[in-house]
């Protein structure tokens, strides 16, 4: 088959990149975008930004949200907002004859919702709903809690506890969310992705129509993005009655995703802790029999901000200190031996065929390409990674390794029951 890099066309619509994608697949179009939107993160706008979002299907200016519903429903569409840190997305699925319709509700959508009282309302209370129920969730209480002890607060991977979430949620008015849209919303590295059966002139007028004379709102953001590594702390979360904990270990990692050095710590890190099969679930979990879950990634790294490395893995009550100390051994005599050629051998093929499996589907396609593309490395790269993963060498990956994997430095956090663990 012919590369992807060949196979996407890209075209402007005015202010908006449009990356076009024919498939075999017949009628139907999936597509992806997605722009910039300059919150800042200092000042917690990201929480904002979230209940601007959840409100854009709530009713335009023109349409009440039961109008717009009838629409999607008797067209027989999907279309769907969200927040994503530093940029707003949406996504879809529809007809092929009727992309120019749900196209222009779209820009509807994003362009002049009606942020209607009664209807924010609903969504400000869901919002500090979904951060009550978190609070008796042990993995969001471990994985804030390590956030918290690795970066600034106005880094976009720093975590807020459910307390000052639904305190900042209450915060907000509809007033507020009005002010965000107008000063947030508009072109800002605006790209769309549309891949099905579709005629690449047709999505361009549409889009066009939709688009061209929305402006770019001019916001750059505010937010941390570079880390330090600092000395390891413990945390503890007391969740009463809970019979299992979530234990979560990492330290920051100042490696962005267009660092030549990410693929070789990607599948190295892969080796450790990627999939059933890797070496933290044979030892932990089928050897020693501490745990049904463990896994380790390199999380949240991105183009524009440092990530973290980290390892979580969930354990009963009376096997927390157990679990905790062999995971952190295993750690340790992983970045120290390296792995091993069978073990690169095998794990590269898993990821290039996972891979590609995620491209099986538009929206997998669809969800890939704007990746990419919204990292600045082109639909093309989807046909580089997987060979960039084959030719990465045991050299390579053990070097990662040895170079930003740092034991020492890891912080761990676990939440749990405090009595529970004690009585045992």
């Amino acid at each position: 088959m012919t590369d992807f890099v060949d196979r996407v066309e890209v075209l402007k619509a005015g202010g908006c990149n449009v990356y076009t994608l024919t498939t075999p697949v017949s009628d139907i179009v999936t597509f992806r975008g997605s722009f910039r939107s300059g919150p800042d993160l200092a000042v917690n706008q990201d929480l904002v930004q979230s209940l601007c979002v959840s409100t854009l299907d709530k009713g335009t200016r023109r349409r009440t949200k039961i109008e717009v519903a009838e629409v999607l429903e008797n067209l027989g569409a999907q279309l769907h907002f969200y927040s994503d840190d530093l940029r707003v997305g949406f996504s879809g699925r529809v007809l092929r004859d009727d992309l120019p319709v749900v196209v222009d509700l779209l820009a509807e959508q994003l362009r002049s919702p009606a942020f209607a009282e009664a209807e924010f309302e609903l969504v400000r209370r869901r919002a500090v709903a979904s951060a009550q129920r978190s609070m008796e969730r042990t993995a969001d209480q471990a994985d804030v809690a390590l956030r918290r002890s690795l970066f600034d607060t106005a880094h976009p991977n720093y975590g807020l506890t459910p307390e000052e979430s639904i305190a900042l949620y209450e915060a907000v008015d509809d007033d507020a969310v009005r002010r965000y849209h107008q000063t947030h919303f508009g072109a800002r590295d605006l790209n769309l992705v549309v891949v099905g059966d579709l005629d690449p002139n047709v999505v361009q007028k549409s889009v066009g129509a939709a688009f061209s004379d929305w402006p770019d709102h001019g916001e750059h953001g505010r937010y941390t993005a570079n880390t330090e590594l600092s000395s390891s702390l413990t945390s503890f979360v007391d969740i009463p009655d809970k019979p299992n904990s979530d234990v979560v270990m990492g330290h920051t990692l100042s490696i962005r995703r267009d660092h030549p050095d990410f693929v070789p710590l990607y599948v190295g890190n892969y080796i450790l802790g990627g999939n059933f099969s890797a070496r933290l679930m044979m030892k932990i979990r089928d050897e020693l029999g501490l745990t049904y879950g463990i896994r380790s990634s390199l999380t949240d790294v991105s183009v524009d901000y440092d990530g973290f490395w980290e390892v979580s893995v969930t354990l009963s009550a009376d096997n927390v200190a157990a679990g905790t100390e062999e995971t952190l051994a295993e750690v340790e005599r992983f970045v120290r031996d390296g792995v091993t050629d069978q073990e690169l051998q095998d794990k590269k093929e898993t990821i290039a065929g996972s891979f590609a499996v995620g491209l099986a589907t538009t929206a997998g396609l669809a969800r890939s390409i704007l990746a990419n593309i919204e990292r600045g490395f082109g639909p093309g790269y989807l046909d580089r990674f997987p060979k960039e993963v084959r030719a990465t060498t045991l050299d390579e990956v053990n070097a990662a390794i040895s170079k930003y994997l740092r034991p020492a430095y890891l912080h761990v956090a676990t939440a749990g029951s405090a009595s529970v663990a004690a009585s045992d």
